[in-house]
Parts: structure tokens; sequence; C-alpha cells
């Protein structure tokens, strides 16, 4: 009983989802006196400027700092330097270190 419920009532969805999607087609056959016909004129609306937002100018804060700050760019590129000088010579006395040792192992490698 349930599936013949079923089935009556979606054969009955489907014929009214069918007869709702239907194309319909209209056809007009138009017989009279052209007149003519002159529209209102129609204007855009009237433009709205806005004011441009004003400019502010303000002076420069005034900042009080000890002299040692005033370069601060060109003292920590110094140190950067003198950093990358300091680790230069000590790669350069490990390395002659190591040759030293290299040389006295072939020495007494050797003998």
């Amino acid at each position: 009983m349930r599936k013949v419920l079923s089935l009556v009532l979606l054969a009955g969805v489907a014929a009214f989802a069918s007869a709702g999607a239907q194309a319909h087609v209209s056809v007009d056959v138009g017989v009279g006196i052209p007149v003519p016909y002159v529209a209102a004129p129609v204007y855009a609306p009237a433009p709205v400027y806005e004011e441009p937002a004003p400019v502010v100018i303000q002076r420069q804060p005034v900042v009080l700092s000890p002299g040692y700050y005033e370069d601060w760019r060109a003292r920590a590129w110094r140190e950067h330097e003198w950093r990358e000088h300091q680790e230069h010579e000590w790669r350069e006395r490990q390395e002659h270190a190591w040759q030293a040792q290299r040389r006295e192992w072939h020495h007494w490698r050797d003998d």
C-alpha cells in the first residue's frame, strides 16, 4: 500500500512540475494608426561636489637625544664590519693552526 501511495504522490508531483515548466509563446498582431509620441525629457541629476578633505600640516616633533644616537645606522654598520673583520682573523688563525697540525702529522707519519 505504501508503494502505491508513494508512486501516486510522485506521479502527481511530476504532473504539476511538468505543467509549470512548459514554455508559452504569444504572437500578437497590431493594427492601428501610428501616432507620433514625444517623451518628456529626462535630465541627469545635478552633480554633487564634495569638499576635499582638509590638509593638515603639522610640525615635526622635536626629539632630544644624546649625541651617540644621532647616526645609529653608521654606528651599527661599523660594528657589523668590525665583527666580520674579527671573524675573518679568527678563521685565518684557525686555518694556520690546522695547517700546522697537518704538517706535524705528516712529518711524524712519513718517518
